[in-house]
């Protein structure tokens, strides 16, 4: 299904496409291949962070609301990066002196084109032009949403729908490559996500600097607030520092696993992030300060939802031991994610 959703200022028409398969609903934007809402059957609220209204995507862009973010996800630090034997300057849209997300008109600014549609998937595409924000290379990039189920014929358990994220790219030139999906999760429908617990399959962290830039040190979450892989209950006030750190669980890409799981302080829902990435991106969402409602008319204020955000590491260009984020001609850049939605008994017991 596809309906217009409104208009930007530039006159392009801001078209809205929804999936829907084993009782999981989708809807996304074309403006950033943004997730605006998310539903699953049985449970009356929103599962993310979105807007009713254009208007207000376009009020608060830097709140990235399901967005893909690129073609760098997250920071580089100075807006400069080595790419193919020379230092680039790219777009210093973080405190004026750091690359964020790809840059002030990175892709979740962009407008996206629907390549395919179907009842239960969706595929936008984007080229990301030689230059683009300080980038070299032309980017082409694809995303596709998929929903699928874990229902397994004969048990009587209920299913669990998927919903896949494949990003794919390829580039003409060498560039630097690391998109995220960065949508924000409120399993609880209330003004916060105090009360979710959260478990993070990580053993070390990144410290980072009062710019939120790594250090270069990876650090064990061993005896440190950091240490998720027993799980964290959330509180509305979060932690005195806060968290908006790269959770580091592997050394580079790997086949597709699971790395987070997430509650609601009933249970119910729940779900589970896997991914092919070696980085997670936790952010409690300490910033939130929408002027505008979001869906359903709900106030959106600090901690109304944390997002999870699968990718390479932070300012990867700038620290050689970490993955490496360069894309070269010939090669692929390919990424999977899905968040993987539950309803839960009291019974089953916390993730």
């Amino acid at each position: 299904m596809m309906n217009r959703f409104g208009t930007l200022p530039t006159g392009e028409f801001v078209e809205r496409v929804e999936i829907c398969a084993h009782g999981l609903t989708a809807r996304f934007l074309t403006l950033g291949a943004i997730l605006q809402d998310l539903r699953l059957e049985g449970v009356s609220h929103p599962l993310t962070l979105g807007f009713e209204r254009l208007e207000d995507y376009l009020l608060h862009p830097d709140l990235y609301f399901g967005a893909m973010v690129g073609r760098y996800a997250n920071r580089i630090g100075g807006a400069r990066a080595a790419v193919g034997g020379q230092v680039v300057a790219l777009d210093a849209n973080f405190r004026g002196r750091h690359l964020l997300h790809g840059g002030a008109e990175g892709s979740s600014r962009r407008m996206w084109r629907i390549l395919s549609l179907a009842e239960d998937r969706v595929t936008f595409g984007d080229r990301l032009p030689d230059g683009h924000m300080g980038f070299p290379g032309n980017l082409d990039v694809q995303v596709t949403f998929q929903i699928t189920s874990d229902s397994i014929m004969g048990e009587a358990i209920p299913p669990s729908p998927r919903l896949h994220i494949h990003v794919r790219a390829e580039t003409d030139g060498e560039t630097l490559c690391n998109f995220a999906h960065h949508s924000y999760f409120n399993l609880s429908g209330r003004p916060s996500i105090a009360g979710h617990r959260l478990r993070i399959a990580a053993d070390s962290y990144l410290p980072v600097d009062r710019d939120l830039i790594p250090t270069g040190e990876r650090r064990a979450v061993e005896g440190t607030p950091f240490d998720l892989r027993g799980g964290l209950t959330l509180t509305s006030e979060g932690r005195a520092q806060g968290f908006d750190h790269n959770f580091c669980l592997s050394g580079g890409r790997c086949p597709i696993r699971p790395v987070a799981w997430l509650e609601a302080p009933d249970d119910d829902p729940a779900m589970v992030v896997e991914t092919t990435e070696p980085g997670l991106q936790f952010y409690d969402g300490a910033m939130i300060a929408a002027t505008a409602l979001g869906l359903e008319g709900r106030s959106l204020g600090a901690h109304a939802g944390l997002a999870l955000e699968p990718q390479l590491w932070p300012d990867a260009p700038n620290h050689p031991a970490f993955p490496s984020a360069l894309l070269r001609p010939g090669e692929v850049y390919e990424q999977h994610t899905a968040l993987v939605l539950s309803r839960r008994g009291p019974t089953e017991g916390p993730l």
